[in-house]
């Protein structure tokens, strides 16, 4: 079961065309390869000339914000990238005060909507033209946390991945003059699942799937009592990569996600999130293993057991044959006293009718 989970958990890469499975290693600088390690966050390569985008979407109270607040700390203090954050969530009262918190806890800038600039769309362009004039490394797009069935709000989602898509557009159109989008931007699309979510996960990620395109997972809330099983089925039924998780409310508190550390998680071996040692569900794995062979091993010496016992006859004719000229001294057996006499049924009226017929004329006969 342990081995399953794993391997559910860590879909292969698609690299230049070839399914090259996770542990293997490319030399980016030689090849033309930009991603190799599905659970790894894909940043835009040196020749685009563009600032990394990264679309974070999800239901209400997921953890969105918090978890760009985080992802943008480690960032420029792990990457030394230069962050730009977009609050583009002009629905939800106080989202917007919320992303500027978090981006001053995490000393990164935010784009926030103006007065000319309200419509997330709207907000999202100025981002990216902030992005594109102050060389931004990386440009963290918060959204409107939405339920899958919204349709006016998923549009929205399209309408601004669209623009995007057109504002780094790879060029103009000679007969227009129009921009070519860029199929290749967002860089990710993430989908942010709250570790306590159920069936509801699996149903909202296969239609955010299907209309906006996802590229990998983020789970969030491992702190509590959630153990996130839920995310299992969703990178299995969708071949999406769980990318990060967060584990608190620290800043600090979002964590590159580990495939058999948050496995052992789930079974019990250690905190949820993958916190325990990596040894500790290796050698429950063995231990296990060497169980599966001890019984296997006991089985098939019961079965070579019972054949032996019919091959050589027990319980058959040659135990028969055995008995032959044994003989049973029953001398002692009379009805003398202090021998052995089988026991007798009892009498009673039940088996006596005659003696309980003649007691009750006797009574009758006094009267």
């Amino acid at each position: 079961l342990r081995g399953k989970l794993i391997e559910a958990l860590q879909p292969n890469a698609i690299v230049g065309g070839a399914d090259v499975s996770k542990g293997i290693n490319v030399d980016i600088d030689t090849a033309d390869y930009d991603y190799v390690n599905p659970a790894a966050i894909r940043f835009a390569s040196p020749t685009e000339n563009n600032p990394t985008v990264l679309f974070v979407m999800g239901a209400n109270g997921m953890g969105k914000t918090t978890t760009i607040g985080k992802l943008a700390s480690r960032l420029k203090t792990e990457g030394n990238q230069k962050i730009l954050l977009a609050a583009c969530d002009t629905f939800r009262a106080g989202a917007v005060e919320q992303l500027e918190m978090w981006a001053d806890r995490a000393n990164v800038e935010c784009y926030s909507p103006t007065d000319q600039q309200k419509s997330p769309a709207a907000v999202l362009y100025g981002a990216l033209d902030k992005a594109l004039s102050d060389d931004v490394d990386t440009l963290i797009v918060d959204t409107s946390g939405r339920l899958s069935n919204n349709e006016a709000l998923t549009e929205e989602l399209l309408k601004m991945k669209r623009v995007i898509q057109k504002r780094l557009s790879k060029g103009t159109s000679e007969g227009d003059n129009k921009p070519i989008p860029n199929l290749d931007v967002p860089h990710e699309t993430l989908l942010v699942i709250d570790a306590a979510q159920g069936r509801m996960a699996l149903e909202s990620a296969k239609t955010w799937h299907e209309e906006i395109g996802l590229t990998g997972l983020v789970l969030t809330k491992l702190d509590g009592s959630a153990r996130g099983g839920s995310v299992v089925a969703v990178s299995r039924e969708l071949g999406l990569p769980v990318k990060l998780i967060g584990v608190g409310e620290k800043i600090e508190d979002l964590r590159d996600f580990d495939p058999e550390g948050f496995v052992d998680g789930l079974l019990g071996i250690g905190e949820a999130g993958g916190s325990s040692n990596k040894n500790e569900g290796r050698a429950l794995a063995g231990r296990l293993e060497e169980m599966r062979k001890a019984r296997d091993e006991r089985a098939n010496q019961l079965k070579k057991n019972q054949k032996v016992a019919v091959g050589s006859g027990v319980g058959g004719g040659s135990f028969a044959n055995a008995m032959d000229g044994m003989t049973l001294d029953t001398s002692a057996m009379d009805n003398s006293a202090g021998a052995v006499v089988a026991p007798g049924k009892p009498k009673t009226r039940l088996n006596n009718p005659k003696k309980g017929k003649k007691n009750r004329k006797k009574k009758g006969n006094r009267r």
